[in-house]
């Protein structure tokens, strides 16, 4: 390649924009699973997993905005009430996601991001 009269250059990867924290849960309790936290046990746990609040095409603007948690794997993926399998447990995390962001912006600024209301 070096020899052509226009090297092609790579491509440069785009840079993602990281929060500094989540918003859903603070940093204290980073080693707790929230959903963990709402059933009453408040113990420290090891081989949590983050957790973006909206999926899909929605995931960078989720954790660019801190839309983001830590779960258990029983919570995350594994168990019969797992965000990922159960769509009222996913619900209420996006529900509660979005009060929390709404204690300090408009329910407009959440729709402009979002496209849409979760409450």
């Amino acid at each position: 390649m070096s020899g052509l009269l226009f090297p092609k250059t790579p491509p440069k990867k785009r840079q993602r924009k990281h929060a500094k924290q989540s918003i859903v849960q603070p940093e204290r309790d980073r080693h707790r699973c929230l959903l963990c936290m709402w059933e009453g046990n408040y113990r420290e746990q090891t081989g949590l997993q983050k957790h973006h609040v909206f999926m899909g095409p929605l995931r960078s603007m989720s954790e660019e905005e801190g839309f983001f948690t830590w779960l258990c794997p029983e919570h995350h993926t594994i168990g019969g009430k797992a965000v990922h399998r159960n769509h009222d447990a996913c619900l209420e995390l996006q529900q509660y996601t979005q009060a929390k962001y709404e204690q300090t912006h408009t329910r407009e600024e959440f729709m402009e991001l979002t496209g849409r209301s979760y409450l």
